[in-house]
């Protein structure tokens, strides 16, 4: 019966809709950021999206490093060690704190170096507004990396409506900034990054504030006097480092399509960052599903519990069946007007709704077994699985097909998306395989 089950229906929903709400909310924000920076040119909107691209590999870093610390926090959670889960929970901050200002660093003294080697082929007014992005949002990865560890240590103790009242102000707090920045003072690319930069800083000060209640299970004080502790951090890093280096592959992936991408000219740029969004907004149901799920099957098997694990994980793979389908519609049926109202050219608008219709008919049948699938295996320590099927895939067939569909065979900003297709196919079926071996479940923590 349901009710003999650690998680309820009831639990369920309460658990995975304010983290699908949170998901869902950054992505409609990003795509608001987007339509703002594209009234300024599409050489903004094409120099801002490059950026996103390398940001976006250095976030995932962050997110491994808050994975690792959900699936350890939470699984101590299912054994009702608190105090083992909260000494945790220390060293994620500190880890991430310690990451974050070494990437801002790095990223400070080497940003233009970075941006010319990788995109040194574009327009040199798409590469001016680049750097001026790419130069505020680095100094941001400390809040971002603090921000996601605090989201991840409330999640793993099942509480996910906080980090999304979190997120909604935070974002709201954005794209009023943006407004202001862009519009109010005419700072355009500088005042999105500008806004982007508050927005940051304003979540990881908040969420540690909340943090240090002592009325929660999980709960951290005096962050001034958190020391190392060599044998957490190895744990951390034995779950967040395999998913770190899968997530920086995929990153990655995606930066060597964008090198091909970029040879296409500024209306197939920005006909992809523009698709690359309206993908964004209607994974996130899915993406909230297979967070909620690392949560659910890390409490399951600290309890001891492999059995619901399976249960669990096979009712998420057929809720993320559902969530991606229904977001999809819902993405192509706003993608008409919001194109337009980000006043895009007629040829890169028509670009995009043919590329979107493509992942709206694909995406539904192919995502969740893919992806869904592999959160619960990082959750149950099967990481460096995860990590070698989604790196070979990405670079034998996403990549590797992509570049050749555009450079070889001519098909444009399309061949991305085959190449992607390719891959979901792929892993699905190879994860597919591993979860029915009942293979994938490991022993995290002691």
């Amino acid at each position: 019966m349901e009710d003999k089950h650690i998680f309820s229906n009831r639990k369920l929903f309460l658990l995975l809709i304010p983290i699908i709400a949170e998901q869902f909310l950054n992505s409609l924000m990003g795509m608001a950021d987007s339509m703002m920076v594209s009234n300024v040119g599409a050489a903004a909107l094409s120099g801002v999206s490059l950026v996103d691209s390398i940001n976006n590999l250095v976030v995932q870093a962050f997110n491994a490093m808050a994975t690792g610390g959900v699936i350890i926090c939470s699984t101590y959670i299912g054994q009702k060690d608190r105090e083992r889960a909260r000494d945790s929970a220390r060293q994620v901050l500190l880890v991430s704190t310690c990451i974050s200002v070494t990437m801002m660093i790095l990223g400070l003294i080497f940003r233009m170096q970075l941006l010319r080697l990788i995109f040194g082929t574009v327009d040199a007014d798409v590469m001016e507004a680049a750097g001026i992005y790419f130069l505020l949002t680095i100094l941001s990865y400390p809040g971002v990396a603090l921000a996601a560890a605090g989201s991840a240590i409330f999640r793993a103790q099942s509480n996910t409506r906080l980090p999304m009242n979190i997120a909604i102000a935070s974002n709201i707090l954005n794209v009023a900034g943006n407004a202001l920045l862009i519009w109010g003072f005419g700072l355009g690319v500088y005042g999105a990054a500008l806004a982007t930069l508050i927005s940051r800083i304003f979540s990881a000060i908040v969420l540690l504030a909340f943090l240090r209640n002592d009325k929660l299970e999980i709960f951290v004080k005096d962050y001034h006097k958190i020391r190392p502790d060599g044998g957490k951090i190895k744990r951390i890093l034995a779950m967040g480092i395999p998913n770190g280096i899968e997530n920086s592959m995929f990153q990655f992936g995606k930066l060597a399509i964008q090198s091909s991408v970029s040879l296409l000219g500024t209306a197939a740029i920005a006909a992809q960052s523009m698709t690359n969004i309206f993908e964004n907004v209607n994974g996130v149901a899915g993406i909230g599903v297979g967070i909620g799920l690392m949560t659910i099957v890390g409490q399951c098997l600290g309890a001891g519990r492999k059995d619901e694990a399976i249960y669990y994980t096979k009712k998420m793979i057929g809720w993320g069946y559902i969530a991606i389908l229904v977001s999809c519609l819902f993405t192509y049926a706003i993608a008409g007007p919001v194109t337009i109202l980000a006043g895009m050219a007629p040829e890169s608008r028509k670009l995009c709704l043919f590329m979107l219709g493509w992942i709206t008919i694909v995406k539904p049948l192919l995502w969740s077994p893919s992806f869904i699938t592999p959160y619960a295996m990082r959750a149950a320590g099967d990481v460096k699985f995860s990590m070698i099927v989604a790196t070979l895939t990405m670079w034998l067939l996403r990549v590797t097909l992509a570049t050749f569909l555009i450079r070889v065979v001519g098909l444009g900003a399309m061949g991305v998306w085959i190449g992607m297709f390719a891959d979901w196919g792929v892993r699905g079926i190879i994860f597919t395989i591993r979860f029915r071996s009942n293979k994938w479940i490991h022993k995290v923590v002691s």
